[in-house]
Protein backbone atom coordinates (compact mmCIF):
# COMPACT_ATOMS: atom_id res chain seq x y z
CA UNK A 1 0.00 0.00 0.00
CA UNK A 2 1.13 3.36 -1.06
CA UNK A 3 0.86 5.69 2.25
CA UNK A 4 2.67 8.99 0.44
CA UNK A 5 4.52 9.56 3.34
CA UNK A 6 7.95 11.48 3.80
CA UNK A 7 8.16 12.23 7.83
CA UNK A 8 8.45 8.55 9.66
CA UNK A 9 10.46 9.28 12.07
CA UNK A 10 14.36 9.01 11.51
CA UNK A 11 15.94 5.78 13.11
CA UNK A 12 12.66 3.57 12.96
CA UNK A 13 12.06 1.48 15.88
CA UNK A 14 13.91 2.53 18.29
CA UNK A 15 13.04 6.37 17.53
CA UNK A 16 9.74 5.28 17.71
CA UNK A 17 10.40 3.49 21.55
CA UNK A 18 11.60 6.97 22.80
CA UNK A 19 8.75 9.03 21.53
CA UNK A 20 6.26 7.10 22.85
CA UNK A 21 7.95 6.11 25.75
CA UNK A 22 10.68 3.19 25.69
CA UNK A 23 10.57 0.67 28.15
CA UNK A 24 13.02 -0.35 31.01
CA UNK A 25 15.12 -2.90 30.17
CA UNK A 26 14.22 -4.91 33.80
CA UNK A 27 11.26 -4.49 32.44
CA UNK A 28 11.09 -5.22 28.91
CA UNK A 29 10.42 -9.14 28.61
CA UNK A 30 7.12 -9.18 30.86
CA UNK A 31 5.80 -5.81 29.32
CA UNK A 32 6.10 -6.12 25.87
CA UNK A 33 3.21 -8.57 23.98
CA UNK A 34 4.24 -8.79 19.90
CA UNK A 35 1.90 -9.74 17.37
CA UNK A 36 1.99 -10.68 14.15
CA UNK A 37 0.14 -11.42 10.85
CA UNK A 38 -2.76 -13.60 11.69
CA UNK A 39 -2.79 -13.52 14.99
CA UNK A 40 -5.41 -11.45 16.97
CA UNK A 41 -4.42 -7.84 17.84
CA UNK A 42 -7.32 -8.02 19.83
CA UNK A 43 -6.27 -10.93 22.53
CA UNK A 44 -3.18 -9.20 23.13
CA UNK A 45 -4.09 -5.79 23.94
CA UNK A 46 -6.88 -7.64 26.47
CA UNK A 47 -3.70 -9.49 27.87
CA UNK A 48 -1.81 -6.53 28.36
CA UNK A 49 -1.12 -4.93 31.85
CA UNK A 50 -0.90 -1.40 32.20
CA UNK A 51 2.34 -0.17 31.42
CA UNK A 52 2.46 -2.82 28.22
CA UNK A 53 2.96 -2.05 25.16
CA UNK A 54 1.41 -4.54 22.04
CA UNK A 55 4.37 -4.77 19.29
CA UNK A 56 2.32 -5.04 15.75
CA UNK A 57 5.04 -6.69 13.02
CA UNK A 58 5.10 -6.13 9.01
CA UNK A 59 1.85 -7.18 7.49
CA UNK A 60 -1.94 -6.80 7.00
CA UNK A 61 -4.00 -7.05 10.15
CA UNK A 62 -8.17 -7.73 8.94
CA UNK A 63 -9.29 -6.19 12.49
CA UNK A 64 -10.98 -3.55 14.49
CA UNK A 65 -9.38 -3.25 18.17
CA UNK A 66 -10.92 -1.72 21.41
CA UNK A 67 -8.60 -0.40 24.17
CA UNK A 68 -10.63 0.22 27.20
CA UNK A 69 -7.57 0.15 29.71
CA UNK A 70 -5.29 3.19 30.74
CA UNK A 71 -1.27 3.10 30.20
CA UNK A 72 -0.78 0.92 27.07
CA UNK A 73 1.06 1.20 23.82
CA UNK A 74 -0.13 -0.16 20.71
CA UNK A 75 2.47 0.36 18.22
CA UNK A 76 3.55 -0.76 14.81
CA UNK A 77 7.08 -0.44 12.61
CA UNK A 78 6.00 2.14 10.13
CA UNK A 79 3.77 1.89 6.68
CA UNK A 80 4.19 -1.86 6.78
CA UNK A 81 2.08 -2.48 9.09
CA UNK A 82 -2.00 -1.71 8.33
CA UNK A 83 -5.47 -2.45 9.70
CA UNK A 84 -8.34 -3.20 7.86
CA UNK A 85 -11.47 -4.13 7.78
CA UNK A 86 -12.62 -7.72 8.55
CA UNK A 87 -17.00 -7.59 7.72
CA UNK A 88 -16.81 -11.31 9.77
CA UNK A 89 -15.86 -9.75 13.04
CA UNK A 90 -18.28 -10.18 15.44
CA UNK A 91 -18.63 -9.39 19.83
CA UNK A 92 -16.56 -6.18 19.43
CA UNK A 93 -17.61 -3.27 19.98
CA UNK A 94 -15.43 -0.91 18.19
CA UNK A 95 -16.14 -3.16 15.03
CA UNK A 96 -19.82 -2.87 15.43
CA UNK A 97 -19.17 0.60 14.94
CA UNK A 98 -17.34 0.75 11.76
CA UNK A 99 -14.36 2.03 13.50
CA UNK A 100 -10.37 0.58 13.60
CA UNK A 101 -8.87 1.51 16.83
CA UNK A 102 -11.30 3.09 19.32
CA UNK A 103 -10.04 4.36 22.94
CA UNK A 104 -12.71 4.58 24.83
CA UNK A 105 -13.40 5.79 28.51
CA UNK A 106 -16.60 6.79 30.04
CA UNK A 107 -18.16 9.72 31.57
CA UNK A 108 -17.22 9.12 35.05
CA UNK A 109 -13.44 6.94 34.52
CA UNK A 110 -10.95 8.53 31.21
CA UNK A 111 -9.01 6.20 29.68
CA UNK A 112 -5.48 7.83 30.60
CA UNK A 113 -2.11 7.84 28.91
CA UNK A 114 -3.04 5.46 25.64
CA UNK A 115 -0.40 5.94 22.75
CA UNK A 116 -0.90 4.66 19.26
CA UNK A 117 2.38 5.24 16.68
CA UNK A 118 3.75 4.16 13.85
CA UNK A 119 0.72 2.23 11.73
CA UNK A 120 -1.94 2.69 9.40
CA UNK A 121 -5.90 2.69 9.61
CA UNK A 122 -7.43 2.30 6.46
CA UNK A 123 -10.67 1.54 4.35
CA UNK A 124 -13.47 1.16 7.84
CA UNK A 125 -16.94 2.38 7.31
CA UNK A 126 -16.58 5.09 10.32
CA UNK A 127 -13.35 6.39 11.70
CA UNK A 128 -9.65 5.59 11.46
CA UNK A 129 -8.90 5.99 15.29
CA UNK A 130 -12.31 6.49 17.30
CA UNK A 131 -11.35 7.94 20.59
CA UNK A 132 -13.64 9.34 23.64
CA UNK A 133 -13.36 10.08 27.11
CA UNK A 134 -9.44 10.16 27.21
CA UNK A 135 -6.70 11.89 29.01
CA UNK A 136 -3.16 12.39 27.34
CA UNK A 137 -4.31 10.15 24.76
CA UNK A 138 -1.08 10.91 22.20
CA UNK A 139 -1.43 9.56 18.39
CA UNK A 140 1.87 9.66 16.53
CA UNK A 141 3.11 8.98 13.09
CA UNK A 142 -0.06 7.19 12.36
CA UNK A 143 -1.96 6.86 8.49
CA UNK A 144 -5.04 7.22 8.44
CA UNK A 145 -6.47 6.70 4.60
CA UNK A 146 -10.13 6.16 3.06
CA UNK A 147 -12.31 5.80 6.15
CA UNK A 148 -16.25 6.51 5.65
CA UNK A 149 -16.00 8.97 8.20
CA UNK A 150 -13.19 10.74 9.98
CA UNK A 151 -9.62 10.07 9.98
CA UNK A 152 -8.47 10.37 13.47
CA UNK A 153 -11.16 11.60 15.96
CA UNK A 154 -11.73 12.47 19.50
CA UNK A 155 -14.65 13.68 21.42
CA UNK A 156 -14.80 14.75 25.16
CA UNK A 157 -11.22 14.30 25.84
CA UNK A 158 -8.12 16.50 27.33
CA UNK A 159 -4.53 16.94 26.61
CA UNK A 160 -3.87 14.93 23.77
CA UNK A 161 -0.75 14.79 21.22
CA UNK A 162 -1.93 14.02 17.91
CA UNK A 163 1.69 14.65 15.95
CA UNK A 164 3.42 13.67 12.41
CA UNK A 165 0.09 11.74 11.71
CA UNK A 166 -0.91 11.56 7.71
CA UNK A 167 -4.81 11.52 6.78
CA UNK A 168 -5.67 11.60 3.48
CA UNK A 169 -8.71 11.46 1.54
CA UNK A 170 -11.15 10.70 4.22
CA UNK A 171 -15.17 11.37 3.52
CA UNK A 172 -15.19 13.74 6.36
CA UNK A 173 -12.58 15.05 8.85
CA UNK A 174 -8.58 14.40 8.37
CA UNK A 175 -8.56 14.98 12.11
CA UNK A 176 -11.58 15.54 13.93
CA UNK A 177 -11.94 17.08 17.54
CA UNK A 178 -15.41 17.87 19.36
CA UNK A 179 -16.99 18.12 22.53
CA UNK A 180 -19.63 15.54 20.92
CA UNK A 181 -20.98 14.94 18.04
CA UNK A 182 -24.59 13.05 20.00
CA UNK A 183 -25.04 15.90 22.04
CA UNK A 184 -26.00 19.66 22.50
CA UNK A 185 -24.10 21.83 24.57
CA UNK A 186 -20.52 23.90 25.46
CA UNK A 187 -17.62 23.40 24.54
CA UNK A 188 -15.46 21.02 26.30
CA UNK A 189 -12.20 22.72 27.46
CA UNK A 190 -9.44 20.22 25.99
CA UNK A 191 -6.56 21.66 28.73
CA UNK A 192 -3.96 21.98 26.00
CA UNK A 193 -4.55 19.80 23.08
CA UNK A 194 -2.20 19.83 20.73
CA UNK A 195 -2.13 18.84 16.78
CA UNK A 196 1.04 19.99 15.35
CA UNK A 197 3.14 18.73 12.51
CA UNK A 198 0.48 16.36 10.52
CA UNK A 199 -0.20 16.10 6.79
CA UNK A 200 -4.12 16.24 5.98
CA UNK A 201 -5.26 16.60 1.81
CA UNK A 202 -7.82 15.46 -0.13
CA UNK A 203 -10.71 15.68 3.30
CA UNK A 204 -13.63 17.05 3.43
CA UNK A 205 -11.81 19.15 6.28
CA UNK A 206 -8.30 19.26 7.32
CA UNK A 207 -9.00 19.41 10.75
CA UNK A 208 -12.43 20.53 12.63
CA UNK A 209 -12.57 21.94 15.90
CA UNK A 210 -15.75 21.93 17.08
CA UNK A 211 -17.53 23.37 20.16
CA UNK A 212 -13.64 23.21 22.32
CA UNK A 213 -11.89 24.94 23.66
CA UNK A 214 -7.94 25.57 24.81
CA UNK A 215 -6.05 23.90 22.16
CA UNK A 216 -3.63 24.12 19.49
CA UNK A 217 -3.35 23.67 15.72
CA UNK A 218 0.16 24.20 14.74
CA UNK A 219 2.86 23.38 11.88
CA UNK A 220 0.15 21.48 9.89
CA UNK A 221 0.72 20.77 6.02
CA UNK A 222 -3.01 21.20 4.65
CA UNK A 223 -3.75 20.60 1.04
CA UNK A 224 -6.33 19.80 -1.12
CA UNK A 225 -9.55 19.16 1.15
CA UNK A 226 -12.73 21.36 0.42
CA UNK A 227 -11.49 23.48 3.77
CA UNK A 228 -8.39 23.17 5.43
CA UNK A 229 -8.80 24.26 9.20
CA UNK A 230 -12.31 25.44 10.64
CA UNK A 231 -13.27 25.97 14.00
CA UNK A 232 -16.95 25.85 14.88
CA UNK A 233 -19.16 26.91 17.45
CA UNK A 234 -23.20 27.87 17.74
CA UNK A 235 -25.30 29.35 20.22
CA UNK A 236 -23.79 26.84 23.06
CA UNK A 237 -21.90 28.01 25.82
CA UNK A 238 -19.27 28.50 26.12
CA UNK A 239 -18.33 28.95 22.79
CA UNK A 240 -15.00 27.79 21.50
CA UNK A 241 -11.88 29.54 22.14
CA UNK A 242 -8.62 30.55 23.48
CA UNK A 243 -7.73 28.42 20.48
CA UNK A 244 -4.58 28.73 18.24
CA UNK A 245 -3.58 28.19 14.80
CA UNK A 246 -0.18 29.14 14.01
CA UNK A 247 2.77 28.12 11.90
CA UNK A 248 0.53 26.32 9.31
CA UNK A 249 0.88 25.93 5.53
CA UNK A 250 -2.59 25.77 4.20
CA UNK A 251 -2.84 25.60 0.30
CA UNK A 252 -4.68 24.68 -2.45
CA UNK A 253 -8.19 23.44 -0.63
CA UNK A 254 -9.92 23.56 -3.36
CA UNK A 255 -12.19 20.32 -3.81
CA UNK A 256 -15.71 20.95 -4.22
CA UNK A 257 -18.07 19.26 -1.32
CA UNK A 258 -21.66 19.33 -1.87
CA UNK A 259 -24.19 21.19 0.46
CA UNK A 260 -25.92 19.45 3.22
CA UNK A 261 -28.60 20.34 5.68
CA UNK A 262 -26.70 22.39 7.89
CA UNK A 263 -24.06 24.17 5.29
CA UNK A 264 -23.40 25.61 1.67
CA UNK A 265 -21.58 23.79 -0.53
CA UNK A 266 -18.08 24.11 0.41
CA UNK A 267 -14.67 24.75 -1.52
CA UNK A 268 -11.58 26.85 -1.68
CA UNK A 269 -11.70 27.76 2.21
CA UNK A 270 -8.22 28.49 4.18
CA UNK A 271 -8.92 28.67 7.74
CA UNK A 272 -12.51 29.62 8.93
CA UNK A 273 -13.90 30.83 12.20
CA UNK A 274 -17.65 30.33 13.02
CA UNK A 275 -19.23 31.32 16.09
CA UNK A 276 -15.86 31.48 18.09
CA UNK A 277 -14.03 33.44 20.49
CA UNK A 278 -10.58 35.00 21.86
CA UNK A 279 -8.68 32.87 19.64
CA UNK A 280 -5.78 33.81 17.33
CA UNK A 281 -4.43 33.29 13.83
CA UNK A 282 -0.56 33.88 12.81
CA UNK A 283 2.31 32.96 11.28
CA UNK A 284 0.03 31.20 8.96
CA UNK A 285 1.33 30.86 5.10
CA UNK A 286 -1.96 30.85 3.02
CA UNK A 287 -2.67 30.05 -0.82
CA UNK A 288 -4.23 29.00 -3.93
CA UNK A 289 -7.43 28.46 -1.78
CA UNK A 290 -10.34 29.54 -4.08
CA UNK A 291 -13.40 28.76 -4.66
CA UNK A 292 -17.11 30.33 -5.08
CA UNK A 293 -18.57 29.25 -1.63
CA UNK A 294 -20.27 31.71 0.51
CA UNK A 295 -16.90 30.28 2.67
CA UNK A 296 -14.38 30.50 0.18
CA UNK A 297 -10.81 32.46 1.15
CA UNK A 298 -7.92 32.38 2.45
CA UNK A 299 -8.98 33.54 6.29
CA UNK A 300 -12.55 33.95 6.59
CA UNK A 301 -14.76 34.64 9.34
CA UNK A 302 -18.04 33.46 9.30
CA UNK A 303 -21.32 33.14 11.27
CA UNK A 304 -22.57 30.16 12.68
CA UNK A 305 -25.78 28.23 10.85
CA UNK A 306 -27.29 29.47 14.05
CA UNK A 307 -26.43 33.24 13.55
CA UNK A 308 -23.32 33.33 16.44
CA UNK A 309 -20.68 35.54 15.60
CA UNK A 310 -17.06 35.53 16.57
CA UNK A 311 -15.87 37.91 19.00
CA UNK A 312 -12.18 38.70 19.70
CA UNK A 313 -10.37 36.93 16.74
CA UNK A 314 -7.16 38.21 16.05
CA UNK A 315 -5.98 37.68 12.55
CA UNK A 316 -1.93 38.63 12.56
CA UNK A 317 1.07 38.25 10.95
CA UNK A 318 0.07 35.86 8.19
CA UNK A 319 0.89 35.38 4.24
CA UNK A 320 -1.34 35.20 2.50
CA UNK A 321 -1.29 35.07 -1.67
CA UNK A 322 -3.97 33.99 -4.84
CA UNK A 323 -7.12 33.42 -2.15
CA UNK A 324 -9.81 34.08 -3.81
CA UNK A 325 -12.43 35.72 -3.31
CA UNK A 326 -10.21 37.56 -0.86
CA UNK A 327 -7.16 36.81 1.28
CA UNK A 328 -8.49 37.86 4.21
CA UNK A 329 -12.41 38.03 4.25
CA UNK A 330 -14.44 39.31 7.78
CA UNK A 331 -18.25 38.07 6.54
CA UNK A 332 -19.24 38.77 10.30
CA UNK A 333 -20.51 40.75 12.65
CA UNK A 334 -19.22 39.90 15.91
CA UNK A 335 -17.05 42.80 17.60
CA UNK A 336 -13.83 43.17 18.47
CA UNK A 337 -12.20 41.08 15.39
CA UNK A 338 -8.50 42.56 14.56
CA UNK A 339 -6.43 42.46 11.51
CA UNK A 340 -2.77 43.07 11.78
CA UNK A 341 0.81 42.47 10.24
CA UNK A 342 -0.89 40.48 7.52
CA UNK A 343 1.04 40.10 4.36
CA UNK A 344 -1.91 39.97 1.04
CA UNK A 345 -3.31 41.13 -2.03
CA UNK A 346 -7.38 41.40 -1.37
CA UNK A 347 -9.16 41.83 1.58
CA UNK A 348 -13.07 41.82 2.55
CA UNK A 349 -13.90 44.57 3.15
CA UNK A 350 -11.16 46.31 1.86
CA UNK A 351 -7.87 47.55 4.18
CA UNK A 352 -7.77 44.79 6.17
CA UNK A 353 -4.39 44.26 4.15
Amino acid sequence: MSMRRTHYLAGGLAALVASLGAVPPAQAASSMRTVFPGESIQKAVDAAAPGSTVQLMPGTYHESVLITRSDITLRGVGPSTVLVPDPAQTGNACATAGHGICVAGTDDQKVNNVRIGSLTVSGYRMNGIDASNTDHLRIMDVGAFHNGNQGISQEKSIRATLTGNEAADNVQAGIFLANSVAHEGGAIDTQGTVIRGNRLSGNRIGVVVRRARTLAVDANDISGNCGGVFVVGDEGSPKPGAISVNRNYVHENNKYCPPNPRLAFIQGTGILFTGAEDSVVSGNQIEGNRGDSPMSGGVVLFPSVTGTPNNRITVTGNVLADNGPADLADRDKGTGNTFTRNTCGVSEPAGRC
